[in-house]
């Protein structure tokens, strides 16, 4: 049936309109609306054979206009219309989206058009709520240049005509509450641009996502967890202070350790193996490579389209805070890696989002990395740097994570960061900086430690910018602490050199001392060095077998004993011969070699030996913990005194093949001096060399100090003792 006469608030422009999907406030002509004292309900409803709306007690049959538009007259009444469609394949029931009214309200609003929105995520995205007494899920996006938007999924066929969207004052915001849509349910967004050809994107807040290579966002209700974790967090500022251990087991979940058929374990199952694993290696924190929903394996998820959903491919959401919840009652922190930095350019992301330039700076001198083919957030645009923000507290308030590392942060702060001249846009002031991603990492490290107690953050950043782990107040970018990678590329290229030439290069090892408390450092050996042919940690070393094992157990111990704290990625604590690969499992299998199994005890020792000794990690950021003791090139021997909290420890290494007796090293304080790391003990490979187990002070001066002690420092070998 084709009705006759168009409902009075309808005109045949407005059906014109409505048919070709170019209505720019659908809700002003859909849904209920009366008048003159009569109800008129007008649906879209694509491929439908007929539509009826049971309005209270009574059902009415709606008459076709044209196409998928369909109306009738129906009863005065409280109660919103239900309406039925009736298909080819089946029947759809569901309420009437277009009776409902906004969700959203004026603060929200006003505070997303400020770009002042902490919470920015309770807004936007998908929401599975209670509305007008009626179950369902609120969809809103942030497109400020589309002419229309319309959401799609599995729940109406993708089509765009049928469900477009309310746009809700001059903040770009667009917005429908869909009733009887919850969990599960696959979704789009197609946006029409003000200019150039429609296309459809998945959520920027989409709090889950299908498995890639498929796109679409899927709705997930982060409400109702039931965390148990309430006595951690209480107590995990102790955990995240600069005079604390910290030990971190870097990890890339998917390749941690593969279930049969080569599939990546899922969170539920990480939650009990990984969780063990790194309990039983003394390590204190985890930071999992990032986890935020990505579409290209090879990434490893530094080119994510998801900043807001945990990746699907390990499990859903709530999983992923079973392990979260699992690594709390272990006693282990959480530390996401975290990329603001970039993003890619695939089309269901954020690139040219609504038609325009929206998340990414227009100029490629600006907006687009050459290294990594993707584009560049425009942190200056006050509403991008809000959804950057508000993704850090995200974390930390909904999967109560403990901290972030953010990727990349040497790119971030400088305009012409690996481009040549003509290729950058000079700041205001004609200089290098990058004011507006500065403003912005102030910004974000402000609003975390403010919002969210005992948290701690990290900054990836290899430049000589000062105040990277500095209070903002203080003029810095407000930053926890700061990856030391000068100090990682020169102790890797001292270490990669044969014991004979290493005399010459003994700064590479001593040097790194001078800057060491010029911030809050960590030491990384992280996943970079171990990939694109760099070779593994044991492949990187000289020598026979022997020697390679020995070397870089000499390593870690000096790693162990150097001030800062420590980070190690997922399989350099057992050494396994073959770089990292993201496809495949680490190669367990080579703990039943003797060598294996001995580096992985000495990690297993230094951590528990670091963690219950103040000296070696109280002062980690504080100068007056170090003190150099003896330091001799000629044959690759140093040695230095570590401080805190009323213990000292002294730690000598010996980077030759030679073993050495008879050094003396000079001791702040007379007494026995317990040898509590050697790596060169049997149990971890070594040749049981050393000092039987400590040796007392003598009243003999070295080093400037009154009291030394004469000891045996085996080959390829670090030695730490402590005074008892």
């Amino acid at each position: 049936m084709v009705i006759r006469t168009l409902p009075p608030h309808l005109t045949q422009e407005d059906v014109t309109r409505l048919l070709e999907n170019r209505s720019g406030d659908p809700f002003s002509k859909l849904g209920v609306h009366k008048t003159k004292g009569k109800s008129w309900l007008v649906m879209m409803v694509p491929n439908a054979v007929s539509v009826s709306a049971k309005v209270g007690r009574k059902t009415v049959q709606l008459e076709r206009i044209k196409g998928p538009l369909f109306a009738a007259a129906i009863p005065n009444s409280r109660f919103k219309p239900v309406i039925t469609a009736t298909f080819e394949d089946g029947e759809r029931t569901a309420a009437d989206p277009y009776s409902f009214g906004p969700v959203l309200g004026d603060m929200d609003i006003h505070l997303i058009s400020e770009g002042t929105h902490r919470k920015l995520w309770e807004a936007l995205g998908a929401h599975v709520t209670r509305h007008e007494d009626t179950e369902g899920t609120h969809f809103a996006v942030w497109a400020p240049n589309a002419s229309r938007v319309s959401l799609v999924g599995d729940f109406n066929g993708w089509n765009g005509h049928a469900h477009p969207m309310r746009p809700l004052g001059s903040a770009g915001v667009w917005e429908i509450f869909m009733p009887g849509i919850g969990e599960g349910t696959q979704y789009k967004y197609e946006i029409a641009p003000s200019e150039g050809g429609m296309h459809t994107k998945s959520d920027p807040f989409g709090f889950g996502s299908q498995h890639p290579p498929e796109t679409a966002s899927v709705v997930r209700d982060l409400g109702g967890y039931g965390w148990k974790d309430a006595d951690w967090l209480a107590d995990r500022a102790e955990k995240n202070r600069r005079d604390a251990p910290m030990s971190i087991y870097e990890v890339h979940l998917p390749s941690w350790r593969r279930a049969d058929g080569n599939r990546p374990l899922s969170y539920k199952e990480l939650a009990k193996d990984l969780i063990e694993y790194a309990q039983w290696m003394g390590f204190t924190h985890l930071e999992f490579l990032p986890i935020s929903e990505f579409p290209f394996d090879g990434s490893w998820g530094y080119q994510p389209v998801g900043l807001y959903a945990p990746t699907i491919r390990m499990g859903p959401p709530h999983e992923f805070r079973d392990l979260v919840e699992a690594a709390h009652e272990a006693g282990l922190g959480v530390i996401l890696d975290w990329v603001p930095g970039h993003f890619p350019t695939d089309a269901h992301g954020l690139s040219k989002f609504d038609g325009s330039h929206l998340y990414e700076h227009a100029d490629p001198r600006e907006g687009f990395h050459q290294d990594w083919n993707t584009a560049i957030f425009n942190y200056g645009r006050t509403e991008v740097k809000n959804y950057l923000t508000a993704n850090a507290l995200y974390w930390f308030q909904e999967y109560h994570v403990d901290g972030i590392r953010v990727d990349a942060v040497a790119s971030m702060l400088y305009r012409d960061y690996s481009r040549e001249a003509g290729e950058w846009i000079p700041n205001k002031d004609g200089g290098r900086e990058n004011y507006e991603a500065i403003d912005f990492l102030k910004e974000m490290n402000t609003l975390v430690y403010g919002e969210v107690e005992g948290i701690m953050t990290a900054a990836e950043e290899s430049t000589a910018y000062g105040g990277v782990s500095a209070p903002v107040d203080a003029g810095g970018l407000g930053f926890g602490f700061k990856w030391n990678m000068g100090w990682m590329n020169d102790t890797l290229r001292y270490l990669e050199k044969d014991p004979i030439h290493r005399k010459y290069d003994h700064h590479l090892m001593t040097f790194p001392l001078d800057w060491a408390y010029t911030e809050n450092f960590i030491l990384p050996i992280s996943h970079d060095e171990v990939v694109h042919g760099k070779g593994s940690m044991i492949a990187k070393m000289p020598g026979n077998e022997w020697e390679k094992f020995a070397n870089l157990r000499a390593y870690y111990g000096y790693m162990w004993g150097f001030p800062g704290k420590k980070l190690l990625f997922m399989g350099c604590e057992f050494g396994q011969w073959e770089e990292w690969n993201h496809d495949t499992s680490l190669d367990w299998d080579a703990l039943h070699g003797g060598n294996q199994k001995g580096l992985q005890a000495l990690v297993r020792d230094l951590n528990r030996t670091y963690t219950a000794s103040p000296a070696l990690h109280a002062k980690d950021c504080e100068p007056d913990g170090f003190r150099w003791l003896e330091n001799d090139p000629e044959t690759s021997l140093m040695s230095w005194a570590r401080f805190g909290k009323d213990e000292t420890a002294i730690v000598v290494c010996n980077f030759t093949p030679v073993e050495r007796q008879g050094v003396r090293i000079g001791v702040p304080s007379a007494g026995a001096y317990n040898e509590i790391i050697n790596t060169d003990a049997e149990v971890y490979g070594g040749g049981n060399r050393g000092n039987g187990g400590g040796v007392t002070s003598q009243d003999v001066p070295q080093s400037g100090y009154d009291q030394s002690i004469e000891i045996t420092v085996p080959p390829l070998c670090t030695l730490i003792f402590k005074l008892d």
